[in-house]
């Protein structure tokens, strides 16, 4: 069997480019309002989330533009009705009738890319998107939101041509990404892609130095394994990264690996970074299910790091870790019960425009 092509690398012109840390200014947060049809929010779930979503717009708003995608007229006369009982300052979202069946933005967003000038550009990173292995049809209007928004803002666009979400990755600004192996290499997105093949996509396409790979993600979530729920940068050398204590859950082991790896890496300067632990809440269960709840899903915009919370004991802990690590912003706990259902939580609905 003749072994797949590598992948083509960007052109020329397309050189130069980086993916920036979350905390690198943005101009703008993307969101994507969700339905009361979607697979994530159906019904009565969509009423309790919806509340939720509007703090958290609420939160990005004090220091930032808010762009938001909505299905339609009327569901942006919804989203605007929420946004307005949850004070939020309207004049600074603009609404786009972009519609997608489901909110999670960080995946079907795309990515924006800066090369550091003078001067300074800016472009955007078109990734396929196949609603997480093709879990949840039908996706083809989530798939198109990167060309529109990079339409209305008039960024160049490039498309890679291969199934990538946002989640899967975190960048810490200076050339180190980390993804997972659970994710990056189940064949439900690019059965022909090998690690090696990643390790060059993610140099050519985002700037990366070096890719820190873990193992596998937490029970529950169906994206399968996103870093997002499991490790972030807090700044370009200090990583926070999930724990669980008790030997007899099965997070246990696999959070165990993940953090025996980051442990082990060193930067491209051959340094370790410093490693801090973050346990994860106890288990959300709702209707028999376990949900992948973990603080780690945070989002950091240019006001404040907005964490979700459970009704946990945890949850302080969390915070004041988090205060700590965050020292240059405030550090805001918002209940994320209601939204975890939808197996994700705020990072997973935003994406960050860099300026």
């Amino acid at each position: 069997m003749t072994p797949p092509s590598p992948p083509e690398p960007p052109p020329p012109s397309w050189r130069g480019f980086r993916w920036p840390a979350e905390w690198e200014p943005h101009r703008a947060t993307w969101l994507t309002w969700p339905r009361r049809e979607s697979d994530s929010f159906p019904g009565a779930r969509y009423d309790a989330a919806a509340p939720v979503i509007a703090r958290l717009i609420r939160e990005i708003a004090a220091g930032e533009e808010v762009q938001l995608n909505v299905w339609d007229a009327a569901a942006g006369e919804e989203a605007r009705a929420h946004l307005a009982r949850a004070g939020v300052p309207l004049a600074r979202v603009t609404l786009h009738e972009f519609p997608a069946y489901e909110p999670w933005c960080r995946d079907h967003g795309p990515l924006f890319l800066v090369r550091d000038g003078p001067p300074r550009e800016r472009a955007l990173l078109n990734w396929g998107y196949n609603a997480w292995g093709g879990k949840y049809p039908p996706w083809d209007l989530d798939d198109q939101i990167p060309l529109r928004i990079a339409a209305f803002r008039g960024l160049p666009v490039r498309t890679p041509g291969w199934i990538l979400e946002g989640g899967s990755l975190e960048s810490n600004g200076a050339g180190t990404l980390l993804t997972t192996e659970s994710c990056l290499l189940n064949p439900n997105r690019n059965p022909d892609l090998t690690r090696a093949d990643w390790d060059r996509l993610l140099r050519d396409w985002l700037g990366a130095r070096q890719v820190i790979w873990l193992g596998a993600g937490i029970v529950g979530d169906d994206t399968d394994g996103h870093v997002d729920d499991l490790t972030r940068f807090v700044d370009a050398r200090t990583l926070v990264t999930a724990v669980e204590p008790d030997p007899a859950d099965p997070n246990h082991a696999p959070l165990a690996e993940n953090l025996a790896r980051l442990r082990a890496a060193r930067d491209p300067d051959g340094r370790p970074f410093r490693v801090v632990t973050l346990p994860l809440p106890g288990p959300v269960v709702q209707a028999g299910r376990r949900l992948p709840a973990t603080h780690l899903n945070f989002y950091v915009a240019n006001a404040a790091v907005i964490v979700p919370t459970y009704r946990d004991p945890r949850d302080r802990e969390a915070l004041a870790t988090l205060r700590r690590l965050f020292p240059d912003r405030p550090v805001v706990g918002l209940d994320a019960t209601d939204l975890i259902w939808g197996l994700g939580a705020f990072h997973c609905l935003t994406q960050p425009e860099f300026a």
